[in-house]
């Protein structure tokens, strides 16, 4: 067996990031919130890094506020308060404790009642042996929050068996079962939308307008579904008359009972039910336009033990104990320079980048009218700033700006031309679509043809499918499902 060398030359292209440009890539994406857990994270991990405090300026390698504030967080939470007497009691006690300890502020939180918590509290009050409460927990249990059974009922017999361990007969969990559906609000405990508005007539009276409409859901939901009242008035052979007003009580129904009670949404994490803006956008009453960035983000700086050698030498003399010290010294204060210079980056990114929006959408910031929205898309502002694409879509995505006239993501100014030949924008078209459709004859609802000659006559030619797509984007169904009676 003979074996032989061989050598060969190959050439290769390849694009490495530094850890720079990763960590930048990073925390650019970030909204407020994020970036703030992000650097508090890096706080506790990286012991080369530290804020830098509020009375003390030097060495801060992120400088982000120029002006001077003296006012303490106690001051400023005591200021929200309109009178003195609306202060609660536990701000206004003094705090004995040493700098040492930790000190955790009462939070006034708004308890509400889940669906959950509702259904077992109407289920406690009632004539159900312990046994019953028991199987009632396992069916309420498996109530989604805007009500609807998630689980068929031979289901829910098993879980009786499986979960709670409860030998039930069939009867039995079907009684529990009826005693849940009977529960307030009406509605709770459907399988699906025809079930639930079901339940809900069936607790109303029997006059002929509900009488018709529970026949209407029961027999001929499908029919009701498509809007077929001509066939609905012939099936049920009656007048039209007698159909509107059956349909006006099913209109009156909830198709979402549960959400009538809060606690549906997981209220865990402030984050998700408010929004905090990272620009804030004034105009004063000679237009000008004044952008800033309200950040809670502290000064930072490298902690001084390891900022005391600005060059490490780590040396293969060194002991091993000694080559790992050095070498972890360095890597953590390569690390922290680089978070510095990534937040700096990230903020001259963000500041202008909007500052190209304002620009672009003017008109918009000084009226405050959607309709002033002019077409625009990343490659616009991307070619104010000078920064790539992928860069521009990173630093608007999860962004919000706040202006007098509400706030708004920063997706909300990027449109698109209908047509290369226009200077209309998609929201100038989209509100156009939406105001013919509201003033629609709603016996005889425009079909997508009828849109796109209606638009057309205003100065928007549009093809028929594009007018279909805005309408879907809108929300807005079909003709058929929008006609009335």
């Amino acid at each position: 067996m003979e074996e032989s060398l061989s050598l060969s030359q190959n050439q290769r292209l390849q694009q490495t990031l530094a850890p720079l440009q990763v960590q930048y890539v990073r925390v650019l994406e970030m909204n407020a919130p994020e970036i703030e857990d992000e650097l508090k994270r890096t706080l506790d991990e990286n012991p080369a890094l530290e804020a830098v405090p509020a009375d003390d300026s030097a060495g801060d390698l992120s400088s982000g506020a120029d002006d001077d504030f003296n006012e303490s967080a106690e001051q400023m939470q005591l200021a929200d308060y309109r009178h003195e007497d609306d202060i609660p009691y536990y701000r206004l006690e003094a705090r004995n404790y040493s700098s040492d300890d930790s000190y955790y502020e009462p939070v006034a939180v708004a308890k509400s009642e889940s669906l959950i918590e509702s259904l077992m509290s109407q289920l406690s009050v009632s004539k159900l042996s312990p046994r019953q409460l028991s199987i009632a927990d396992i069916i309420v249990g498996s109530i989604d929050s805007n009500g609807y059974l998630t689980r068929t009922l031979p289901s829910l017999i098993d879980d009786v068996a499986i979960q709670g361990g409860i030998d039930a007969s069939d009867q039995e969990v079907r009684e529990v079962w009826r005693k849940v559906r009977s529960l307030d609000p009406p509605g709770v405990g459907a399988y699906d939308l025809r079930d639930c508005l079901l339940l809900q007539l069936k607790r109303m009276g029997n006059d002929r307008a509900v009488s018709d409409a529970r026949e209407i859901v029961a027999d001929y939901f499908d029919l009701f579904s498509r809007m077929h009242f001509d066939k609905l008035s012939s099936m049920l052979n009656i007048d039209e008359s007698r159909i509107r007003a059956a349909l006006n009580v099913i209109r009156s129904l909830d198709p979402k009972p549960g959400s009538a009670i809060s606690g549906g949404l997981d209220q865990d994490d402030d984050r998700f039910s408010h929004i905090t803006p990272d620009f804030l956008v004034d105009v004063d009453s000679e237009g000008n336009i004044t952008l800033s960035q309200p950040d809670n983000l502290p000064g930072l700086r490298i902690e001084s033990t390891f900022a005391a050698d600005e060059d490490i030498n780590v040396s293969r003399k060194m002991s091993r104990s000694e080559l790992e010290a050095m070498t972890f010294i360095k890597r953590k204060r390569d690390e922290a320079v680089d978070f510095i210079k990534a937040l700096q980056m990230r903020r001259e990114t963000l500041n202008r980048v909007m500052t190209a929006i304002i620009k672009l959408q003017r008109r918009f910031f000084l009226s405050g009218d959607e309709l002033q929205l002019r077409p625009m898309i990343l490659k616009d502002v991307s070619k104010l700033t000078g920064d790539d694409v992928s860069v521009i879509s990173r630093a608007t995505s999860g962004k919000y700006v706040s202006t007098q006239y509400g706030v708004y993501p920063l997706k909300f100014f990027f449109n698109e031309r209908p047509k290369e030949d226009t200077d209309a924008s998609t929201i100038e078209i989209t509100n156009a679509l939406r105001r013919l459709i509201d003033n629609e004859d709603k016996a005889h609802p425009l079909k997508d043809d009828a849109l796109m000659t209606a638009l057309e006559a205003q100065g928007y030619k549009l093809a028929r499918r594009t007018v279909a797509k805005y309408r879907e984007k809108l929300g807005i169904p079909v003709a058929r499902l929008r006609r009335s009676v």
